[in-house]
């Protein structure tokens, strides 16, 4: 036991200076290579002393090796989200295994983290089913959220008085059966315009999951690890909903109104080719790059990177990155694809730090960022994005907007930059647009 102890230490200290170099662009991939060490030193830590089923303990990491590994291999980096939210789930339902082969003694901690465990295993489902499109209708309503939250937070904790006080295994069933509802009705109403911060509170919960787990059977490596990704879990989420004008309780029990205000099919945005979207920017002086989910489901990141290397190169501009936090359908979603594509880490700015340079900025260059830049979150009471920070691009001098169509984003909101007198549309995929702005500027 005291060598486990000195292992998990080990593990522990290897965590958190994994996560400090993963703190920045320069040591994030050392930081990477430090926690992948870490991993591997807690997972060696089974052997510790040898099992009486080591070879099939053995078989089991190896299976489940191969498949990480595959799937870190097959799964395109446009998927990530879904990625995330799924290893969320799988997260969860490791702990709800632990606690289906533990029911027989009662632990508080243990019932806590079967909740826990279950809700972010079938919450994840349905983060992962509606990111990949499996779920055509992410708003679609049941019943009122708060009667539903309500309804099985009560079941849950009925189930769990009665398993505490019969220690029948049918009342444990019956607390998984009602936690699997309830992660379903929970994430289910939620639109998907919120689900960056969803997947970070799923995170946050697979991180709780631990902990519980890890006072149930006295693992302090559990216990630290799973603090660590909890309370890194709900920090990010709570940077996200501020940025929204949100809360964890909007979030879970209401529904906005997710139909325009505004009479935009009454209106008529210009439009452009690439030619002259060519002839635009090789003739700004500043331009600020706005990568959205366009980018993301066209993997523009690259022809992206291209252009801004010939715009600085060639033509002598400044072209910097924006990121919204809410950008794509992840946290950080946009800076994993720039950093894919090379792109300099000096060049991509959050929000706060890039939104007064707009009003000296002669292009903007807009790739389906619909809700972070729709300017009605600032002047619009009526709007569902009232109050969210947004990347002020209305106040460019021009504006190019990349769309396939006119159609609203994810939050179902339509955006009136569109018919701005600054703005022009260019209508097509971002990856084959930007790359024809490319040969254009390379001529």
């Amino acid at each position: 036991m005291n060598h486990l102890i000195y292992i998990y230490l080990l593990c522990i200290c290897a965590i958190i200076i994994a996560i400090r170099f993963m703190a920045s662009p320069q040591t994030a991939a050392l930081g990477a290579k430090i926690s992948i060490f870490a991993m591997l030193l807690a997972i060696a830590s089974d052997f510790v002393p040898v099992p009486q089923n080591v070879i099939y303990l053995a078989s089991t990491i190896f299976f489940g090796a191969a498949v990480g590994i595959l799937l870190g291999l097959k799964v395109k980096i446009t998927s990530l989200p879904q990625m995330v939210a799924l290893l969320n789930g799988l997260g969860g339902a490791a702990v709800v295994c632990i606690a289906v082969g533990d029911a027989h003694i009662f632990s508080s901690a243990l019932v806590l983290g079967s909740v826990v465990g279950t809700v972010t295993f079938s919450g994840s489902v349905v983060a992962f089913c509606k990111l990949q499109g499996f779920l055509s209708k992410p708003d679609f309503r049941f019943l009122n959220p708060i009667i539903l939250n309500v309804l099985f937070l009560c079941l849950t904790a009925y189930f769990a008085f009665m398993f505490y006080r019969h220690f029948d295994i049918v009342y444990f069933w019956a607390l998984i059966f009602s936690s699997l509802l309830w992660g379903i009705f929970l994430v289910f109403p939620v639109g998907g315009a919120d689900m960056p911060i969803i997947i970070s509170i799923l995170n946050a919960f697979s991180g709780w999951n631990s902990v519980a787990i890890g006072f149930a059977q006295q693992n302090i490596l559990l216990i630290t690890v799973g603090s660590i990704i909890g309370l890194g879990g709900i920090i990010l989420a709570q940077i996200m909903i501020r940025a929204t004008n949100s809360s964890l309780l909007k979030l879970f029990t209401s529904h906005k109104d997710l139909s325009s205000s505004s009479a935009n099919h009454l209106q008529t945005a210009k439009s452009i080719n690439t030619r002259d979207a060519a002839f635009i920017l090789k003739n700004a002086d500043k331009i600020i790059i706005v990568p959205g989910f366009g980018m993301a489901a066209a993997s523009a990141q690259h022809a992206l990177k291209n252009m801004s290397d010939l715009l600085r190169n060639k033509f002598s501009a400044d072209v910097k990155y924006a990121i919204h936090p809410v950008a794509g359908r992840m946290p950080g979603h946009m800076n994993v694809l720039l950093a894919e594509a090379n792109v300099d880490y000096d060049q991509v700015f959050e929000l706060e730090d890039i939104n007064r340079e707009f009003s000296e900025t002669d292009v903007a260059y807009v790739i389906g960022a619909n809700d972070i830049t729709n300017p009605e979150a600032l002047s619009n009471p009526a709007s569902p994005l009232y109050g969210m920070s947004i990347l002020d691009v209305s106040k460019a001098k021009t504006i190019i907007f990349i769309k396939r169509s006119l159609g609203s984003g994810y939050s179902g909101v339509d955006n009136p930059l569109f018919f701005a007198p600054n703005t022009f549309m260019l209508y097509g995929d971002a990856k084959k647009v930007t790359e024809e702005i490319d040969k254009f500027l390379e001529q």
